[in-house]
C-alpha cells in the first residue's frame, strides 16, 4: 500500500468503513456461541480495560513503536478467543467497547511508530476495525475516536476533502454526548482537517466550538481516549490550527498554555509540543528564543520512538541550515543528529 492508493476511492475506504458495522451481532452471538467457548464475564473485561490503560501510558510516555508488539499479542492470543466466547448482552457490549480501544490503541501505536506503507496500512485497518467493535458495541464516543484516528491520517497525508469528511462524522458521532473533553475532542478534529482544507471560515467556528466545550464538566467517567483529551492537548492542538491559519502569535500563547500553565504529562507529548513551539518562533523571527526551545525538545526527545518526533528531529534540522554560521545552531543540529541515530 502507498501513498497514492491509501484510500481506494473520492470517498475513501476510510468513509466506506461507515456503513460496515452491524448493531445486532452481539445479540445474535449471545444466543449461537458453541457450547465449549469460553464464558466471559466482567473480569476479561476489567482486565481488557487495565491493558489498556498501561500500554496507553507506556506508548504516550516513550512513543508508539515501544510495545506495539505487547498490544497485538494480548489482541490475538487472549481477548480474541474472548469475543468469540459466551457472554450476556451487556457483558458483550463491554468487551466489544474495551477491544474497540485496544484495537484503536494498536492502530495509534502503529501510526506513531513510522511513517512506512506497512504501518499506515496496519494503522487504518485497526482505526476501521476500532470503528465496527465500537458501533456494534452501540459506544458512539468510541465510534467517533476511531474516525479521529482516520481523520488525523487523512490530514498527515494530505486527503484534505476524506479528512474534513470524517471530522464532521466524528462531530456528528459525538453531538449528544455529555463529556465537555469529547465534544472538544471532535470539533477540533474538523477544525484541523478544515485548517489543512484551507477554510478558515469553518476552521475558526469549530476550533470556538472546541473552545467552548473543553472547560464544561463532564458527567461520563474518565476511560476513554477521548475523556483523557486534556486542557493542555487541546492548547497545543488549537496551537497548531490557529498556527496554519497564520495566527502565530495567538499559537504561541496556546503552546505557552499547554507547557507552563496546563502542563502535559507525557515525556513525548512535550518533546512534540517544544518542538512545535521552536517552529513558530522561528517563524516570528524569534531565532533565540527558536534555539533555546529547540534545545529543550531534545532534552526530551532522546530515547523516544515515535515517527512524529523524528520527524520534528528532520524538520528542526533542515530549519537550522540557515544558520550555519551561528555555534548554538551548529550544536543543536548535531545533537539532532545523534538523536536520530
Amino acid at each position: 500500500m502507498d501513498r497514492r492508493n491509501f484510500f481506494t476511492a473520492s470517498s475513501g475506504y476510510a468513509l466506506a468503513a461507515l456503513g460496515l458495522p452491524d448493531p445486532d451481532s452481539i445479540t445474535r452471538r449471545t444466543k449461537a456461541a458453541p457450547g465449549g467457548s469460553v464464558h466471559v464475564g466482567k473480569g476479561e473485561v476489567a482486565a481488557v480495560k487495565q491493558m489498556v490503560k498501561s500500554l496507553g501510558d507506556s506508548a504516550s510516555e516513550l512513543g508508539g513503536g515501544h510495545a506495539r508488539h505487547l498490544a497485538v499479542r494480548y489482541l490475538t492470543e487472549d481477548v480474541a478467543r474472548w469475543l468469540e466466547g459466551r457472554f450476556t448482552e451487556d457483558t458483550g457490549r463491554e468487551l466489544y467497547a474495551a477491544t474497540s480501544q485496544l484495537v484503536h490503541l494498536a492502530g495509534w501505536m502503529a501510526q506513531d511508530e513510522g511513517d512506512t506503507p506497512t504501518l499506515r496500512g496496519l494503522a487504518q485497518g485497526y482505526y476501521a476495525h476500532a470503528f465496527r467493535l465500537a458501533a456494534e458495541a452501540g459506544d458512539p464516543e468510541l465510534s467517533a475516536t476511531a474516525l479521529r484516528g482516520l481523520a488525523v491520517q487523512c490530514v498527515e497525508l494530505g486527503y484534505r476533502a476524506e479528512a474534513v469528511q470524517l471530522g464532521e462524522a466524528c462531530v456528528e458521532y459525538g453531538r449528544h454526548l455529555d463529556n465537555g473533553r469529547a465534544v472538544a475532542y471532535y470539533e477540533a478534529t474538523l477544525a484541523n482537517a478544515a485548517a489543512q482544507d484551507d477554510d478558515r471560515r469553518t476552521a475558526t467556528r469549530h476550533l470556538g466550538l472546541s473552545e467552548s466545550a473543553i472547560g464544561k464538566p463532564s458527567a461520563t467517567g474518565g476511560e476513554s481516549w477521548a475523556a483523557h483529551y486534556s486542557p493542555g492537548r487541546w492548547a497545543h492542538e488549537s496551537g497548531m490550527i490557529l498556527s496554519r491559519l497564520g495566527d502565530l502569535d495567538a499559537a504561541e500563547d496556546h503552546l505557552h498554555l499547554a507547557l507552563d500553565i496546563h502542563g502535559v504529562d507525557r515525556r513525548r507529548t512535550r518533546a512534540i509540543v517544544l518542538a512545535d513551539l521552536g517552529g513558530v518562533r522561528l517563524r516570528q523571527g524569534d531565532v533565540d528564543g527558536a534555539l533555546v526551545t529547540w534545545g529543550d525538545f531534545l532534552d526530551c526527545a532522546d530515547g523516544l520512538h515515535s515517527v512524529k518526533v523524528q520527524a520534528a528531529l528532520r524538520d528542526m534540522r533542515v530549519r537550522l541550515r540557515r544558520f550555519q554560521g551561528l555555534g548554538a545552531a551548529e550544536e543543536l543540529r548535531e545533537r539532532a543528529a545523534r538523536i536520530s541515530g
